[in-house]
């Protein structure tokens, strides 16, 4: 079953509707056990419409479907660098000679976290030798890489950026955020007592690319772009490891991670704008879009704006409006990986 498919939504509004017929048929009925049926009948209803909502908000953030985030790691099997099966039928096929997106599970040796990973290759990763810039693309919450497939359309934007010259072709990498992506929400950071995600997207991953995929192992040549939640990731990332990532792009990101880390770090450390304001800057190139309407949003970038100096530098892009939505992003998208492109060593021959 397709958790986020057309024909669950419609078999959920059908049931909506079939429970209020069946209360105005039966609401005068049933003599003594009237109030019974009655309240059946309204917790139905009740039940009916949760469930309509509940497909609706997942279609829109892809936040659960029936893949898990983490995997098991099968012990000997095949190389990770062999070609896997497309994500799922409703997304573009693999062309036999364009881009193509991969799907492995990253073993964290560090971390001990096991999660799913999509790579996106372009096309000249299967014609040419060099070894490939990097973008690492993260996810909101709730939410998963799907989101980045399907909902904003990526591999089409990153095939025509690339296809056009505005961008190098480049690999970009879909990780998972978090083993519970409808249920906790890490920001990318290493949870006390729970997931040490931080160190599984800045430490595991990387790893795990370049001893697998043919990538530029320099600093230059790796860089980070998110939404929403993801956008926050970016650029704290980009913060706190200057020595992993040159660039990072913010879309309609926040300043603070907005949950209890669980040392307290989340007002002082993780904190953006605290962190420009009390620690030394780090040579890095930010990249911050918002949409004017969305005003928390808007507030947070320019503080962010506004506390940046030297040698750090920033990027704005802003939409009159928009909010906080797929369209917007789509928007940014195209402009966002350019950015970074021109950010980014080039290609290594």
């Amino acid at each position: 079953m397709n958790l986020t498919g057309t024909p669950l939504l419609i078999g959920t509004l059908v049931a909506v509707l079939l429970t209020a017929v069946l209360i105005a048929v039966s609401w005068e009925r049933g003599g003594r056990l009237r109030p019974v049926l009655r309240g059946v009948g309204v917790l139905a209803a009740l039940l009916s419409v949760t469930a309509a909502a509940l497909v609706q908000v997942n279609r829109m953030t892809e936040a659960f479907t029936l893949e898990a985030a983490s995997q098991p790691t099968a012990a000997g099997g095949s190389s990770p660098d062999a070609p896997e099966p497309e994500i799922d039928a409703d997304l573009p096929p693999k062309a036999a000679t364009g881009s193509q997106i991969r799907k492995v599970t990253v073993p964290g040796k560090v971390s001990r976290l096991n999660l799913v990973m999509y790579v996106y290759l372009p096309a000249a990763y299967r014609t040419g030798k060099e070894r490939f810039p990097v973008v690492q693309a993260q996810h909101g919450f709730p939410g998963t890489p799907r989101t980045w497939l399907k909902k904003l359309e990526v591999k089409s934007i990153l095939d025509a950026e690339i296809a056009a010259g505005r961008m190098a072709p480049t690999v970009v990498l879909f990780p998972f955020q978090t083993p519970s992506p409808t249920t906790l929400d890490t920001e990318c950071t290493n949870l006390v007592g729970g997931p040490q995600t931080e160190t599984f997207l800045t430490v595991d991953v990387p790893a795990y690319v370049k001893a697998t995929f043919r990538v530029r192992t320099d600093r230059a040549g790796w860089g980070l772009i998110g939404y929403s939640a993801g956008a926050y990731c970016a650029t704290s990332l980009a913060l706190r490891h200057p020595t992993r990532y040159a660039a990072a792009a913010s879309l309609s990101g926040l300043a603070e991670p907005g949950i209890t880390v669980g040392d307290g770090l989340e007002k002082t450390e993780h904190n953006m704008v605290w962190r420009l304001q009390h620690l030394p800057p780090p040579p890095v190139a930010l990249w911050v879009g918002w949409a004017n309407d969305e005003t928390r949003i808007r507030r947070d970038s320019e503080r962010i704006v506004r506390a940046a100096r030297p040698p750090l530098t920033v990027t704005t892009a802003v939409l009159e409006r928009g909010g906080h939505s797929h369209a917007v992003w789509r928007q940014m998208l195209g402009p966002a990986f350019d950015w970074l492109s021109s950010h980014l060593a080039r290609p290594l021959p």
